[in-house]
């Protein structure tokens, strides 16, 4: 393990290049599942510490891995929807 010379209480070790490898890969791509295929995470939910550093690049990653018909979006009842709740009132 080595100090780093721009911060002298700071040790650098494997583990820390290679988080700092992930989250330059996750800020790159704005993929999680690349970020977890390159640590070899057996699944998502291992890989999403990686995304806990910076909330907008949480939301966009966690986007970018929801299928299209889960995204958000805004909600429309159908008139027969309608028709049932005021009648159940």
């Amino acid at each position: 393990m080595q100090k780093c010379p721009r911060s002298p209480k700071k040790r650098v070790s494997p583990h820390v290049l290679r988080h700092t490898c992930a989250m330059i890969i996750l800020q790159a791509t704005q993929d999680i599942r690349k970020v977890s295929l390159w640590l070899g995470h057996a699944t998502l939910t291992t890989t999403e510490v990686y995304t806990r550093g910076d909330p907008t690049e949480k939301l966009e990653a966690m986007e970018e891995i929801v299928p299209p018909h889960l995204r958000r979006g805004t909600f429309q009842p159908t008139d027969k929807l309608i028709a049932l709740l005021k009648s159940t009132s």
